[in-house]
């Protein structure tokens, strides 16, 4: 066996095992989010089910960056879709308060999302050694999960799928959509 071949098995190994290890772990962080099932395909769908991800595998600091980036895009797409201009994001977010177009509950969520050290991390500041990501991870993905149940939520009825706010689904005149399926 080529020293290739050795490195490939080994490694295969570690990572079964370290799969199985934190296996138990990763089913009850997924979970205990209580994250929308489908979401609108969007530009940002991927980005934000992949923050699920990383904070599912452990990978905090990732986690909350990502979370960080989702939120500011579903703010400029909520502005987007309402005919507003984008601009800076607490001058939108109290516009959207005021208009009535975001929940109080919906605009505490996103400011702590904002406010969870965003600057500090975004631009990997001293400070950054001093926070514990695993209790920030969890708080902000699940007030992105609170965001998206808002905006994005729907109901069933005798078969069909209505959507609560359509104009954040690109519906087409037949009366279909496209979704971002996160069923696991």
């Amino acid at each position: 066996m080529d020293l290739q071949k050795i490195r490939s098995a080994r490694l295969k190994e570690t990572l079964r095992q370290e799969f199985e290890m934190t296996l138990d772990e990763r089913v009850t962080r997924y979970l205990e989010i209580g994250h929308i099932e489908i979401v609108a395909d969007t530009h940002f769908s991927e980005a934000s089910s992949e923050c699920l991800k990383l904070y599912r595998d452990g990978y905090f600091i990732a986690s909350v960056m990502m979370c960080h980036a989702v939120n500011e895009g579903l703010i400029k797409f909520i502005a987007e879709r309402n005919g507003l201009r984008k601009g800076e994001f607490s001058v939108l977010i109290q516009t959207l308060l005021k208009k009535k177009i975001i929940t109080p509950c919906f605009g505490k969520a996103s400011r702590a999302i904002w406010g969870s050290y965003r600057n500090a991390i975004h631009h990997m500041n001293p400070k950054v050694r001093e926070l514990s990501f695993v209790p920030l991870a969890k708080d902000n993905i699940q007030r992105l999960s609170l965001i998206e149940n808002e905006i994005f939520s729907f109901t069933h009825d005798n078969g069909k799928t209505i959507m609560d706010q359509p104009k954040y689904w690109d519906i087409k005149e037949d009366g279909t959509t496209q979704g971002f399926l996160r069923c696991e």
